[in-house]
């Protein structure tokens, strides 16, 4: 275990190996071998990265799965020239969304308190739905990342991307708008990059 405390696999609920997978031994993935993804690994993802708790239980991250070689070509095309490579080799693909409209979700994801969408309906509160729908969808893409690692597969989660034209060639006559996207598999040759330091916890916290 790579951690900064000799002791801290007292703490944990988890046994040691689960701790590298999720966390110490993870690493951001560049590049990937052909091992396919399957749609029951992809369902096992998306099962996973649900569970996690989001504002009202809103949920409003949406996944597109780029799997078709027409499709990764078109995306690569909105990746920055830095991301393309890797996003054409990784064996399956995530665009990551959040709903604008998340809210018209309401009786499904709180039934108990299905008026509440009332406190999100209107023209005037579209800024208010966008910011709420955007936090908590990168909330999910925290688990998202999380959940790909439980399954025993690495991501690479990017940013650098053109959102508005990956939205106009996926998800056109929606209210999805891209934030993220994410490369998934198994790592291939030379796939880390060196790891970068991490806070410490005296800079990181305050305790009151």
């Amino acid at each position: 275990m790579t951690a900064t405390l000799p002791d801290l696999d007292q703490e944990l609920a988890i046994d040691a190996a689960t701790a590298d997978a999720l966390f110490f031994e993870a690493r951001t993935a560049n590049t990937f071998s052909d091992e396919p993804v399957s749609e029951e690994t992809a369902r096992a993802i998306y099962e996973l990265a649900k569970m996690g708790p989001t504002m009202m239980n809103n949920q409003p991250m949406r996944v597109t799965w780029v799997r078709s070689a027409a499709a990764r070509e078109q995306l690569a095309h909105r990746m920055a020239e830095g991301n393309r490579a890797k996003t054409l080799a990784a064996p399956l693909v995530a665009v990551l969304s959040f709903d604008a409209d998340w809210h018209e979700q309401f009786p499904v994801f709180l039934p108990h308190a299905a008026e509440r969408q009332e406190m999100f309906d209107g023209e005037e509160k579209a800024g208010m739905r966008e910011s709420v729908g955007k936090d908590n969808a990168h909330l999910q893409a925290g688990y998202f990342i999380m959940a790909v690692r439980a399954v025993g597969l690495h991501a690479g989660p990017m940013g650098g991307f053109d959102a508005a034209g990956v939205d106009e060639d996926f998800h056109a006559g929606t209210s999805r708008k891209a934030f993220m996207v994410v490369n998934i598999g198994k790592p291939g040759e030379n796939p880390w990059y060196p790891r970068l330091p991490r806070l410490d916890y005296a800079t990181a916290t305050t305790t009151l």
